[in-house]
């Protein structure tokens, strides 16, 4: 396989700066192999009103531990309005005059990865692949317009979604490999009933994961004071992540309620995060009296670490969807698997993680009695949690993004044996 890789992700900014993520991660184990990844980004930083300057060009790229990040210029934006979604498309349709000028200056790749959140830089990719005669391996992180239709945003029988699915199938047609966080995706393409119109053979499954050593070593450096998190008279449950409509985290001050009506005084929730819904969560608890929910606000993803490997039980916790019969990837998971503790999941999940590596608890059908039952139970053996807290710990090793990266190479070298193109073939592509 030759080695020249451009990565693609709009939101790869944030990677930039905070020096991890999923790209990052891919792109750092890459250069020890002897790739060359480039990582294509928007110049926005989502979250945020920063703006990385390109001056009066298109782009400008700046190189750490030996990756090299390309800001492609888009418009700012904050929020989830109609300006994202002019950012959305300003950054795709500014890939095809970035990416020429850049292979005019430093060569063309030898691979794009172009990877979703939303599927325009899919698109991208495959067209720009097809003009400098490279393979496109897609990557989706999320299924659009799946998962809108699952959180009940988009009806799926709407003009719309119709749109949305027809350009999705196209996508997969025309990649020359797809790679799924999920490890059910084939199940998803066979449930779309579009296996007779691709071949499903060119699904791969990589998951989201973790860098364990980056994590053990932050666990040490940035150890946050929390008098609640070291008080040993509790068992604590902790929550980290976004408190928004989606994370339903009213559900879990249920159980809360439960588990206090019940007597037990020994078990606390200590909730991480900030989010639109966090006032009203906190007023909750005040006006019916749940003491046993203490809100603790945000805190820099450095500390997070710390605050995992310190708690009783790790609950991961979002609205249930018809997106968990295809598995589960969301990136705190794995760091929740790192943290070596018992894990409580509030929702059945298919190709459960959870269940094959016998690390935690998890809740059949998602209400807050099965959640406040398997608490208890996750607390009620001291024997039991430790194990299935040793057992998450050993699972998180076949997350670990040196293993990711390998499987990735994997894909790069079956795409090249399939696909690499002869000189002749690059010029007809090309003209």
């Amino acid at each position: 396989m030759k080695k020249n890789i451009w990565i693609w992700n709009h939101y790869a900014t944030n990677m930039y700066k905070d020096k991890a993520g999923r790209h990052y991660w891919f792109a750092e184990n890459l250069v020890k192999q002897g790739y060359k990844p480039t990582i294509f980004c928007a110049s926005t930083v989502h979250n945020s009103i920063e703006n990385i300057n390109t001056g009066s060009n298109m782009f400008t790229s700046e190189s750490t531990n030996g990756i090299t990040f390309v800001f492609v210029k888009t418009p700012q934006y904050i929020g989830n309005g109609l300006k994202r979604i002019k950012n959305m498309f300003s950054f795709y349709k500014n890939l095809f005059s970035v990416t020429k000028d850049y292979a005019e200056q430093y060569g063309k790749p030898d691979l794009i990865l172009a990877s979703s959140v939303h599927p325009l830089t899919l698109v991208a990719g495959i067209k720009v692949a097809k003009k400098l005669g490279v393979p496109c391996v897609c990557e989706v992180r999320d299924l659009w317009p799946e998962s809108i239709v699952a959180y009940g945003a988009l009806n799926r029988k709407s003009i719309i979604a119709k749109v949305l699915y027809q350009g999705e199938k196209w996508i997969y047609k025309h990649a020359d490999s797809i790679i799924m966080t999920w490890e059910g995706g084939r199940e998803y393409i066979l449930d779309q009933k579009w296996d007779n119109q691709l071949d499903i053979n060119k699904v791969k499954h990589i998951s989201n994961g973790i860098v364990i050593d980056k994590f053990d070593k932050n666990s040490k450096e940035y150890k946050k004071a929390d008098a609640d998190l070291d008080n040993k008279n509790y068992k604590n449950v902790v929550y980290a992540g976004s408190i928004r409509k989606v994370n339903n985290l009213g559900m879990l001050l249920d159980a809360a309620k439960i588990i206090q009506n019940q007597g037990n005084k020994d078990i606390k929730f200590l909730i991480y995060g900030s989010g639109d819904e966090m006032e009203a969560l906190q007023k909750r608890c005040k006006d019916e009296d749940i003491s046993n929910v203490v809100f603790k606000g945000r805190v820099e993803k450095k500390y997070i670490p710390s605050i995992l490997k310190r708690s009783y039980i790790n609950i991961l916790h979002n609205s249930s969807t018809s997106l968990d019969k295809y598995g589960q990837s969301q990136n705190k998971f794995f760091e929740y698997l790192a943290a070596g503790k018992c894990i409580v999941q509030t929702y059945k999940t298919g190709y459960s993680i959870c269940d094959k590596f016998k690390c935690g608890v998890s809740v059949p059908v998602q209400n807050a009695g099965g959640i406040a039952q398997a608490i208890l139970t996750a607390s009620s053996d001291e024997r039991e949690n430790v194990e299935m807290g040793d057992n998450a710990r050993e699972a998180a090793h076949h997350f670990d993004f040196n293993k990711l990266t390998k499987k990735l190479i994997d894909i790069f070298e079956t795409v090249d044996e399939r696909g690499e193109l002869s000189d002749d073939e690059t010029v007809r592509k090309t003209s």
